[in-house]
């Protein structure tokens, strides 16, 4: 043996990958954007609409349920076609989607934004199940998660526009948010009322508003609606000028077999997968990460405005810190991946979430609130860590492999309707308002990341 030998570690980027990466990694910022401009759209529903909680965080159901149900059909499409056709499919169905928002608008129907949401969600869920794996292959499979971890550094940077855009364009701009503010600076005896009893009466005047002014309360309607739309548009034309540049653009081909797969091939390698423990739990896992996320970011708001006061504009620049803690600590963590196994640090961030959402339930107000905010940190890393875990070696079974762990994100549409549903009933816990305890769901999900992140550390050596 010789102890001269020097092993040096592949490059995270090879020099012949660079550019396609680059391009591939612009699409990160694209999914972000579509997740964070959407998030606040839960509480702006439901005060236009004036719906229940459980309703409005339909929005996420119909967001996320694109995930689920185009994931699987998603990769069988990149296996047939390529990695490039699924990019083009998926920013085509964004940017239809997205448009959609203006009959939607017009129609003042709820239900056509759900179905506008659902479409343009089917798009992400395509560029999603495409971009991750194609991130993984362009390069040694050693520094694949760190890869992973580098491209979705870029997703918060699209999340953060997504937050500032629904802020600034969006619930500063609700007339309903004016009727709101109005209200309150009307009745002085609000101030001695706890936050969430100041809420219960805004609702109500609102519901009082709508029968007593019904044209007046339409127009209100109609007006919000529009300002709901414009971004909408603007992401739509900017979708169709990303695909112009992939239409245009030579990709690197980097799936060893590119033939469509037999009933009986498709067989075999979901029996492949779900034989594999790491893949399998990851799948779970990653369904549970996604929960907590959507949860834990639609809700600030409420939490926000029904814990601590605050307008809705002003809850969501609360979101806006987080979601920039969260993207300093994805690349401080991805540093840190270069000595730290994936799994320890995976099972470590969730601990840190567990804890962190004992104190959102329990401790409450601004403080509660601040915990609430230290939650993003703990989760900047989970999504490509776990994804990484979970793919690691599933070599041309990488694109169905994916479809599973992207159809996980219907965790998000499944999770936050039974939050909403916590919110508008009792507390669980005593006398501590529901908006907190209703963070026990949460809780559960970091609880089952630290085991998937102690089983990949210990059992998988991930």
């Amino acid at each position: 043996m010789n102890d001269n030998v020097v092993t040096t570690k592949p490059p995270i980027i090879e020099k012949r990958y660079l550019v396609p990466f680059i391009l591939v990694a612009s699409l990160f910022p694209l999914w972000g954007f579509a997740n964070d401009i959407t998030n606040p759209l839960v509480k702006a529903f439901k005060d236009i609409f004036l719906i229940s909680n459980a309703q409005s965080s339909l929005v996420q159901f119909a967001f996320y349920l694109g995930y689920g149900i185009m994931a699987i059909p998603a990769a069988i499409f990149i296996r047939k076609f390529s990695y490039k056709a699924g990019i083009l499919l998926g920013l085509s169905l964004y940017a239809l989607g997205a448009t959609l928002f203006i009959p939607a608008s017009i129609y003042m129907e709820f239900y056509f934004f759900l179905a506008a949401l659902w479409i343009l969600t089917c798009g992400l869920a395509l560029l999603e199940t495409t971009a991750n794996p194609y991130v993984l292959s362009m390069g040694h499979p050693d520094t694949s998660t760190q890869r992973l971890n580098l491209a979705q550094a870029f997703n918060p940077i699209g999340s953060l526009t997504g937050m500032f855009i629904a802020s600034t364009f969006i619930l500063n701009k609700l007339q309903v948010e004016e009727f709101r503010q109005a209200e309150k600076a009307a009745n002085p005896d609000y101030a001695n009322l706890l936050p969430s009893e100041v809420d219960g009466k805004l609702v109500q005047a609102l519901q009082d508003f709508s029968v007593n002014e019904p044209a007046a309360h339409q127009a209100m309607q109609a007006a919000d609606l529009i300002t709901v739309r414009g971004p909408y548009i603007a992401i739509a034309a900017i979708v169709a000028v990303v695909f112009l540049g992939f239409l245009f653009t030579k990709l690197p081909q980097t799936i060893s077999n590119n033939n469509p797969l037999t009933v009986n091939e498709l067989k075999a390698t979901f029996k492949r997968l779900f034989a594999n423990g790491r893949y399998r739990e990851g799948v779970i896992a990653q369904a549970f990460y996604v929960g907590a996320q959507i949860m834990c970011w639609t809700f600030i708001i409420h939490y926000g405005m029904t814990s601590v006061g605050l307008s809705a504009s002003e809850a969501q620049s609360y979101n806006m810190i987080a979601m920039s803690l969260f993207l300093a600590s994805r690349f401080i963590c991805t540093f840190l991946l270069g000595f730290v196994r994936p799994g320890q640090l995976l099972m470590l961030l969730a601990a840190g979430g567990f804890i962190l959402t004992l104190g959102v339930i329990f401790i409450g107000g601004i403080l509660g609130l601040y915990c609430l905010i230290g939650v993003s940190a703990c989760m900047s890393l989970m999504f490509p860590t776990i994804y990484g875990i979970a793919l690691k070696e599933t070599g041309d079974d990488a694109s169905l492999a994916s479809a599973g762990l992207v159809m996980a994100i219907v965790g998000g549409a499944l999770m936050p309707p039974m939050q909403g549903a916590l919110i508008d009933g009792d507390s669980i816990i005593g006398t501590i308002p529901s908006v907190q305890t209703s963070f026990v769901l949460p809780l559960i999900c970091f609880i089952a990341i630290a085991i998937y992140g102690y089983r990949a550390h210990v059992k998988y050596k991930a």
